[in-house]
């Protein structure tokens, strides 16, 4: 029989594995940028920390009239999920969170959503509080799935003239993360929730609008 404490060690190293495993590709289009996420993965009492590799695809104007109308366009690339880690099964991911902060020198209108695919049978939600944007996937993506991210599109109003708006991402550290996932495994027959929770390390800016 396996100890608790086993399975809390091997729950970790699984989730670890996980997102090693989870590569996000590139897509096409528009510009862009190779993001790297630091997370802290947290299963039952373990904790581990690692590195989540990005490609996010931007795309703003380069220039709009001050109090103007202004559309900013982010796309991560595709993301695949593993069947197995360290030599456990992998069920799904879930809960997926990603968060980005509405750019200074302008003011929030609405968000929108738009394609992606295979993301499971949970709708994803845009939603804004308090100047951070928030894209929801609860998913469940099975393992072995292939999915895309819908793409979201801001939609702002451009500040005074002689400022510009710089569209970056969210999280500062583990404690205020602006990527957050959820990863069922099964370890020696029981199945386990393991957390993550991660920042942009740097945080790149992805688009600048001059405003005239």
């Amino acid at each position: 029989m396996h100890s608790l404490t086993h399975v809390r060690r091997s729950a970790a190293l699984a989730l670890l594995a996980v997102a090693a495993t989870v590569g996000m590709t590139a897509t096409a289009g528009a510009a862009t940028t190779a993001v790297t996420y630091d997370v802290q993965a947290s299963a039952v009492g373990q904790t581990g920390d690692f590195t989540v590799s990005a490609q996010v695809a931007a795309s703003a104007p380069s220039t709009v009239a001050a109090g103007a109308a202004v559309a900013v366009s982010l796309s991560v690339g595709s993301i695949s999920v593993p069947t197995s880690a360290d030599g456990y099964t992998v069920s799904q991911i879930q809960g997926i969170a990603l968060k980005i902060p509405v750019p200074a020198d302008s003011t929030y209108k609405s968000a929108t959503l738009a394609g992606g695919s295979g993301y499971g049978s949970g709708k994803p939600t845009v939603s804004e509080a308090s100047g951070l944007v928030t894209i929801k996937v609860p998913g469940p993506i099975k393992s072995g799935t292939t999915f895309t991210l819908p793409t979201l599109t801001l939609n702002l109003t451009a500040g005074a003239a002689g400022s510009s708006i710089a569209t970056t991402l969210s999280g500062t550290g583990y404690a205020s993360p602006g990527l957050t996932f959820t990863a069922v495994l099964s370890v020696f027959g029981f199945s386990v929730d393991a957390t993550a929770a991660g920042y942009p390390s740097p945080d790149p800016t992805l688009t600048t609008t001059t405003i005239s």
